[in-house]
């Protein structure tokens, strides 16, 4: 499919482009079905400018309402923008000041006016290779005139399958070597005395659902009393468990099994929203402004960063400010296609969400340890192939961040003959863990025990992780990455390094390197560095 230019809005006179809004065609278009229905009504997300921006890190957890006052939306703008679309016919539905988000309704033909578009109905192929048919724009958008500079960013006129599911399933039966949780969490020295009480954990959900049976079979089957879990319906989705293990399902039963067993005693609530660029804001948002705050949010679902417009990366990027500023520590898997992250174009790409600097990035491991004792044999960077091998690289959207510097070399980390990149970007990951779907977690989905890996499991890995951390040190970390970089990085403190293996054009090395970040946790070293003051000043 060709990329067509934006209509124009109905007073094109009156509106500017929105900068960063571009979008280009799908890749893969199945079949085309011509202009949505006009009369259609649909939603979505508005994200209005902050009053002033957020500091890079924050000392201390603000409040939902001290960072509305302090970092949300100015009264004069959500005025101005509520009137205005109001104005040209569209319904607003919510305007909430401390996220700066507008929810709009209206029909096919209100919307697309007022935002300079036009909107094709097409089928493509989904996140796991089913056909999906969807809304479809190319070009830019437009915005009225009178709020250029106050409108950042328009999500969810265009449909289209934002991110996929990084998870690798495989029968138990074939698996070489693989883990239950609890028996993770004795290899990875999780704090003894800990188990979640009194924290939640939040996990986001671009599709598929839990069974409740089979949940409490699973724990059941580890002893361990079945965790509470709630799950929370975004933009009209909700909890949907099928019959597809390979699908959504699994991701969903992985994330709050991984969770459930290595932080049993913490809340778990699961967000459910349409795999989307709005849906998917909406819910990281959601989950960050919840009361009480979770201690940190687990998200399995990416998309290399060239597949995002660059208003949404920027949306995302700023909702991941808001919550670690609200001490929210967000968990985000680096992607499981090695350093390309699947782009077929012949170069490197970060994985987004996780390129974003205000995301834990967790990358992946293969793991060969004794689950009785706990000691590990052997961890290596996971790569069975281009297309089964952990993320990592530099991003091409995010410069380095401060707390990063002096960490990203470069060149350094690149296999012979492969030339560095000229754009000193975010480094990715921080953080790993096992994900070899050889030797990776022994869970149930739809009423079957299976393995399953992929850098999807190290992020709700590290989510539970984050919680027992905060039970034992009475404490959020936000922005536990610039901890980590900060003071524990200098002695390694708290990691298992992986230097053997690559993912493609990175190779592991001593300390930091794009394939593995900092490496494994030994939990038990990190809280005590943590306990000790070690970290102290350089997070939240």
């Amino acid at each position: 499919m060709s990329d067509k230019p934006a209509a124009s809005p109905a007073s094109a006179e009156d509106s500017v482009p929105l900068p960063g809004s571009e979008r280009h065609g799908v890749p893969e278009v199945q079949a085309e079905h011509g202009p949505v229905d006009p009369s259609r009504r649909i939603e979505v997300t508005v994200i209005l400018r902050r009053k002033a921006p957020i500091p890079e890190t924050v000392r201390e957890p603000m409040s939902v309402e001290k960072l509305a006052a302090t970092h949300g939306a100015g009264q004069d703008d959500m005025q101005l923008a509520t009137d205005t679309f109001t104005r040209l016919g569209a319904e607003v539905l919510e305007a909430d000041p401390a996220s700066r988000r507008l929810r709009l309704a209206g029909t096919i033909e209100t919307l697309s006016n007022i935002f300079g578009t036009s909107l094709n109905e097409v089928t493509s192929a989904g996140p796991h290779g089913a056909g999906v048919t969807h809304r479809h724009r190319t070009g830019g958008l437009r915005i009225p005139a009178v709020l250029d500079g106050i409108v950042t960013a328009v999500l969810g006129l265009d449909d289209r399958p934002q991110a996929r599911a990084q998870f690798r399933a495989i029968p138990l039966a074939t698996a070489g070597r693989s883990y239950t949780p609890p028996e993770l969490g004795k290899i990875y020295k999780f704090p003894d005395g800990t188990d979640g009480a009194g924290q939640n954990v939040a996990i986001i959900e671009l599709g598929g659902g839990y069974s409740t049976s089979d949940l409490t079979a699973y724990f059941n089957g580890l002893g361990i009393t079945p965790p509470n879990v709630t799950a929370v319906g975004v933009d009209g989705a909700a909890n949907q468990p099928g019959m597809d293990p390979n699908g959504a399902d699994g991701e969903v039963m992985l994330d709050v099994e991984v969770v459930g067993a290595l932080a049993p005693k913490a809340g778990i609530v699961v967000y459910f929203a349409p795999n989307n660029d709005a849906g998917f804001l909406d819910a990281i948002i959601n989950a960050s402004h919840a009361s009480p705050t979770p201690a940190a949010i687990s998200i399995s679902w990416g998309q290399s960063e060239d597949a995002w417009t660059a208003q949404a990366r920027t949306a995302f990027d700023q909702a991941f400010a808001d919550a670690s500023a609200l001490g929210v520590t967000v968990t985000a898997a680096a992607g499981d296609n090695g350093s390309a992250d699947g782009a077929s174009d012949g170069k490197d790409h970060a994985d987004f969400p996780a390129s974003s600097p205000y995301a834990l990035a967790c990358g992946g491991t293969r793991l060969e340890a004794d689950p009785v004792t706990g000691k590990i044999t052997r961890e290596t960077v996971w790569n069975d192939g281009p297309n089964s091998a952990t993320g990592g690289g530099f991003s091409d959207a995010f410069p380095v961040p401060v707390w990063q510097n002096g960490h990203v070399v470069h060149g350094k980390h690149h296999k012979s003959g492969v030339p560095a990149k000229k754009f000193l970007g975010r480094g990715v990951p921080d953080v790993s863990g096992v994900a070899d779907p050889q030797t990776g977690y022994k869970v149930r989905v739809n009423g079957t025990n299976m393995v399953i890996g992929g850098t999807s499991a190290v992020a709700p890995l590290w989510a539970a992780l984050v919680a027992r951390l905060a039970q034992a040190s009475n404490r959020r970390f936000g922005l536990m990455q610039a901890i980590i970089y900060g003071q524990l990085a200098s002695s390694n403190t708290g990691f298992h390094d992986i230097v053997v293996g690559n993912n493609g054009s990175y190779a592991a090395a001593p300390g930091w390197d794009p394939c593995t970040g900092f490496g494994s946790p030994d939990g038990t070293a990190l809280l005590a560095a943590i306990q000790s003051g070690a970290g102290a000043g350089a997070g939240t």
